[in-house]
């Protein structure tokens, strides 16, 4: 077993920064050559401590943007129309991708992909949605849909 340091987080084995034991193989063979891992010499060690702090950084600076963003998601209401029936069901559904859409009109650029969505909305009224902007930041938009 040898000793290296993880670069990046890697599945089943330990996060950026962790001092690790693989088998020689594992880390000659994909750890070392994909750039996930560095021998565990003192310079890498100085190395990787150096850039975990730039990791902090930057991960602190991205947590206060998503917040202001955050905050202006929440004042955000968004107004959807759809066909629908008389008993308030639509007889389409109200997507990730047509809430997005709604929020880059009112240029609040959001991916769909970061809209929490359980279930496509299919009925008519308010609806809360969640929409995660970083892994410790999530905010709420409230949607509206209505009959055309």
């Amino acid at each position: 077993m040898i000793e290296v340091i993880l670069r990046e987080d890697v599945k089943s084995l330990g996060k950026a920064g962790e001092l690790v034991r693989v088998r020689p193989g594992y880390a000659r063979n994909f750890l070392l050559p994909k750039g996930l891992a560095y021998e565990a010499s003192d310079g890498n060690k100085k190395r990787i401590a150096a850039e975990t702090k730039a990791r902090a950084t930057r991960f602190e600076a991205e947590k206060a943007e998503a917040q202001t963003f955050a905050a202006r998601l929440a004042e955000a209401a968004v107004t959807l129309k759809g066909k629908a029936g008389e008993e308030g069901k639509l007889f389409g559904s109200v997507t990730a991708q047509d809430i997005a859409d709604a929020l880059a009109q009112r240029s609040l650029q959001v991916d769909r992909r970061r809209i929490e969505l359980e279930h496509p909305i299919k009925t008519l009224g308010f609806h809360s949605v969640a929409v995660r902007l970083h892994p410790e930041v999530q905010a709420e938009v409230r949607v509206q849909v209505v009959a055309e």
